[in-house]
């Protein structure tokens, strides 16, 4: 089977340590190439990895004949353009979070994919995760019972620290990002929910711009109901006063408790408290499953994109005016 030539269109921030190194890092891949816009970050990036090729045009990187996947790591305004090229051009792709500004742009990939002989993963890399796995394995095995109702907070102040940095702080601008930082940060969570629970049965929510900081809302509430009769509601807010910044999801079952961060480094189960570790590439078990479903060693895709075209239904809803 092939080795799996990546070429990263948007190397940026999240390329740095969460993502790109990881590539050099599993088996049967291999990074050959990075593009930016900006040719002099984009050579500066190359040389600092050791990549052999830089290029400042997409189209120039995908038409690279050593290269049969990319990953996408671009604004998601750029997602679905760049995706839709690459599947047309036979290209394997693995696409950042949220994979599109919207729902109807996500069910245009699924669309294109359907046409093309080529594999298509989305970023949703904490399935991979050792804590998360854990958490699946709890639920799973019974350790709480039967669940009763799952809550998420993620409260944050105007400047989250839970977020990258950026030059032109683009993801509180809605025509790059589809909102504000709920549009950065929720897909992760929400999509963990998918991943334990399944295809929802119904979800509603809203959204308000309450300090007016920006065009993006910076409150949002929604309530999700699975089968089996679980319930999830979650709030985000991003204009919090710092001390009552909280990112919790706790899990309540008929005999106990789970709670977590989902951005932190532990579980607790009751008042028993599980540390996990988390590897220093935190993409890299993701990506090692991607490479192997793109070569055909694994049946399944890790992250398809039919669940990501739900996963933008749902934050559609929570968000839609």
């Amino acid at each position: 089977m092939e080795t799996i030539n990546w070429g990263i269109i948007g190397c940026g921030n999240v390329t740095e340590k969460k993502s790109g190194p990881a590539f050099n890092k599993v088996p049967n891949s291999r990074l050959v190439a990075v593009m930016r816009r900006d040719a002099g970050k984009a050579a500066d990036y190359a040389q600092r990895h050791g990549v052999s090729k830089w290029y400042s045009d997409a189209d120039e990187l995908m038409n690279d004949p050593e290269i049969n996947a990319v990953y996408i790591a671009t604004p998601p305004a750029q997602h679905l353009p760049y995706a839709l090229s690459a599947l047309k051009k036979g290209l394997h792709v693995y696409v950042e979070k949220p994979v599109t500004l919207n729902a109807a742009e996500a069910k245009q990939i699924a669309d294109a994919i359907a046409q093309s002989n080529a594999k298509l993963t989305v970023c949703h890399y904490r399935r991979q995760l050792p804590l998360f796995l854990k958490i699946r394995e709890l639920i799973e095995t019974g350790a709480i019972g039967d669940i009763r109702i799952i809550q998420i907070r993620l409260w944050q102040s105007r400047k989250p620290g839970l977020v990258a940095n950026s030059e032109t702080n683009w993801r509180i601008n809605p025509e790059l990002s589809g909102g504000g930082y709920f549009h950065d940060l929720a897909p992760h969570q929400l999509d963990i929910m998918l991943y334990y629970f399944g295809k929802p049965l119904k979800y509603s929510g809203f959204s308000l711009n309450q300090a007016d900081m920006s065009a993006a809302d910076d409150n949002v509430n929604g309530q999700i109901l699975f089968s089996n009769n679980i319930p999830v509601s979650g709030s985000w807010s991003f204009n919090v006063f710092e001390h009552e910044q909280t990112d919790l999801c706790e899990i309540i079952g008929s005999t106990g408790k789970i709670s977590f961060a989902f951005f932190g480094n532990y579980i607790k189960l009751n008042n028993e408290l599980i540390e996990v570790t988390h590897p220093e590439h935190i993409q890299q078990p993701m990506i090692e499953q991607v490479v192997r479903y793109f070569r055909g060693e694994r049946a399944v895709n890790p992250a398809p994109i039919e669940e990501a075209v739900t996963l933008m239904q749902i934050m559609d809803a929570f968000t839609s005016k």
